[in-house]
């Protein structure tokens, strides 16, 4: 297969920095910026987000070749566990480092 140039704004990964720029992009999103307004997610907007994605998955799904599926499969589920493990950290982070004592 060709090597194909990918188009700045739209590049999963900056090579230079050897980060993905994905999280990046999502927190550009006009559904990210609406979601987090307020300062907390609530179920309707997951709910909301879950069918956008449904939806994009729908789409995309059927165009993908065998091969390219299960990479494109394996990229999502690397992602997502990515994701998992940020937010973790955070909330690890985030934590108090003293025990209450009372």
């Amino acid at each position: 297969m060709a090597s194909q140039q990918t188009n700045p704004s739209s590049a999963w990964f900056d090579a230079a920095r050897h980060t993905s720029l994905i999280a990046e992009k999502a927190q550009r999103t006009e559904s990210f910026l609406a979601a987090m307004a307020d300062g907390r997610v609530d179920a309707e907007e997951i709910a909301a987000q879950e069918n956008r994605l449904v939806a994009l998955m729908s789409e995309i799904e059927p165009q993908l070749n065998p091969q390219l599926h299960a990479k494109v499969t394996e990229l999502l589920c690397e992602l997502t566990v990515y994701d998992f493990m940020q937010a973790m950290v955070s909330l690890e982070q985030a934590r108090p480092k003293t025990a209450f004592r009372g």
